[in-house]
């Protein structure tokens, strides 16, 4: 294979606190089968404050991955985790732009990639990108998996200015700007009105099949014969994920007597504040009903999303623009999915448009409330919608990964 890619990338195995890995991982698992042979810089695992070493396995053995120097300024550089911001600017991993640039040049030297790829978040990573493109002059394909400058963040001034140039710098000098959806896409082209619209696309994230491993499918289209479940899979927060309407909504349905715990079952796995949580279940007094669960491995999770009769996914206002990479995952699922979200947010159109009509507004208990209904009853007479063969394969990673390979080929002619 003579064509190789340099894969700039913080989050990669066994760094465990970002979905992001699976981006990275994926593109580094299949683009070779579309004709690039990647390459892969990330940090020395000291720079990452959560860990998970059985992602590795998942690393394919032929992988080159250079994985060069760099440090946390939160826990390598402060007391009691505080630290100046001179020595976290653009972000907390700059250092790892000390120990990259070299290291990337190595690679470059040796392997002779065609082209060069970095993913935000991390900033530095478009800043070694960046770097690496001015001083070898390959073309740069720059990933954005959320929008670099959003309205509450960087809340310094002085990081937020340092963002906004590297923004600047990646959005003019990179061939392609790559983006998880369309609204993130339409909202960079507004802001870069001199750029040709042709230098803006959208790759979306997806689900990787591996992940699913061998085991079969539970059936979707009959009708359960004993207590639905409904998982929820993922971190829950304050802004922007809050689950306390929906746990209110959850009440509502028990006080009507239209379920109880003999009907229903839901269950929120790893979702973070579990006391926090878990004071919100008791005081609506659903704690029969909802069970808090704790973080399981990757492969763990998707198995119990397989085993569900129903998923639910929690987006609200301040992520309109982004879609949770689990959407994907529960499409391939094949499971009826319970959208909690703001209806004109980014997630809701993607869902609207694959069929899914069962959303309702997260925040507000009285709308939530008839669409739960509906919802659970729908699974209980096998009549709720399922993700189609055709949505199912053109949300693969696999299928991403070509969408990839092409932009590859574009940027070197």
């Amino acid at each position: 294979m003579s064509k190789r890619a340099l894969l700039i990338a913080f989050h990669f195995p066994p760094q465990a606190a970002s979905s992001g890995i699976q981006r990275t991982l994926s593109f580094s698992k299949h683009l070779g089968n579309h004709g690039w042979e990647p390459l892969v810089l990330s940090a020395h695992p000291r720079a990452y404050s959560t860990q998970n070493t059985t992602q590795l396995a998942s690393v394919p053995p032929q992988l080159v991955v250079k994985r060069a120097f760099a440090l946390d300024a939160k826990h390598h550089m402060g007391i009691k985790g505080r630290y100046p911001e001179a020595v976290a600017l653009p972000d907390r991993w700059v250092s790892w732009w000390l120990g990259a640039v070299p290291a990337g040049l190595s690679l470059i030297r040796k392997h002779k990639p065609q082209v060069i790829w970095s993913t935000f978040p991390i900033s530095t990573a478009h800043l070694i990108a960046l770097t690496l493109h001015r001083l070898t002059g390959l073309p740069w394909v720059a990933d954005f998996r959320d929008p670099m400058l959003q309205k509450s963040y960087p809340t310094s001034k002085l990081q937020r200015n340092l963002y906004r140039w590297i923004e600047h710098q990646a959005i003019t000098r990179c061939n392609v700007a790559v983006f998880t959806t369309h609204s993130a896409m339409e909202s960079y082209r507004t802001r870069f009105p001199h750029l040709p619209p042709s230098k803006f696309t959208v790759i979306e994230n997806g689900y990787d099949e591996d992940g699913f491993g061998t085991r079969a499918d539970s059936p979707t289209s009959a009708a359960p014969t004993g207590k639905i479940t409904l998982v929820h899979s993922g971190v829950l927060y304050q802004t922007g994920r809050d689950p306390s309407a929906f746990l209110q909504a959850v009440a509502h349905l028990k006080q009507q007597g239209a379920t109880d715990a003999t009907r229903l079952r839901i269950i929120l796995r790893a979702p973070g504040a579990m006391d926090e949580i878990d004071s919100y279940v008791r005081k609506y007094g659903v704690e029969d009903i909802v069970e808090l669960a704790p973080p399981v491995p990757y492969r763990d999770a998707l198995h119990e999303m397989l085993a569900a009769d129903g998923l639910i996914v929690f987006q609200g206002t301040p992520f309109n623009t982004q879609i949770p990479a689990k959407i994907y995952e529960y499409f391939r699922a094949r499971k009826p999915i319970l959208g909690l979200l703001d209806p004109a947010g980014e997630t809701a159109r993607v869902l609207g448009a694959a069929g899914f009509i069962d959303i309702a507004n997260m925040d507000r208990v009285e709308a939530i409330v008839p669409v739960l209904k509906s919802f659970i009853e729908k699974i209980c007479t096998g009549s709720a919608l399922i993700a189609s063969d055709e949505l199912i394969l053109s949300s693969s990673r696999q299928h991403r990964a070509s969408e990839l390979a092409k932009i590859f080929d574009a940027a070197c002619v």
